[in-house]
């Protein structure tokens, strides 16, 4: 796949790439490549934009959510691209962090339930266990945040499939974070 940049694409994808680089400073690669299809930027943006906004979880449980399905699903860009930004703006600690991308037990109980159970969610597709999902709730998550995952869960597939596909390269900015499976 190519790579668009902003002149190349079509609306409302070229809106969207316009908006990215005038709050980022920079389009990521993985926003050129989704720029090929409007639509599944757009889808990206918007869930990302709820999820972010109306999920209920702090910033640091929503990378670790995003984390999770990012690690889960072998996806080298999305796991550089979202331990930069657990790192540099949703203040995940560092010992959260490593184990998150050492695939270990995380060392906040709490995080830790968070991560198998949206772990559990992607690998079995959809039928999260029952000692999950009974941790998740344990550790004092509810339905809110049990349907939070899902969108969290849906999200980084659409973006770690589409990175697999095209193999987006890991942008400058995030090649402190790289990673292998």
């Amino acid at each position: 796949m190519k790579a668009l940049e902003i002149s190349e694409a079509k609306a409302p994808a070229k809106d969207i790439l316009e908006a990215t680089k005038s709050k980022m400073g920079v389009v990521p690669n993985m926003f050129k490549m989704m720029a090929n299809n409007p639509s599944l930027l757009k889808a990206y943006t918007q869930a990302d934009d709820t999820f972010r906004n109306d999920s209920g979880f702090t910033s640091q449980e929503q990378e670790v959510i995003l984390l999770s399905v990012a690690i889960y699903n072998g996806c080298r860009y999305c796991v550089a691209a979202h331990s930069f930004i657990a790192k540099n703006q949703s203040g995940v600690a560092s010992e959260v962090l490593d184990a998150l991308r050492q695939q270990k037990e995380l060392p906040d109980a709490k995080l830790d339930a968070l991560s198998n159970f949206t772990t559990s969610v992607a690998k079995e597709r959809g039928y999260p266990t029952e000692t999950a999902t009974k941790a998740l709730k344990e550790a004092g998550y509810t339905d809110q945040h049990i349907a939070g995952v899902i969108t969290g869960v849906g999200m980084k597939t659409m973006s770690n499939y589409l990175n697999h596909i095209a193999e987006t390269e890991v942008d400058d900015m995030f090649a402190e974070f790289k990673w292998e499976n």
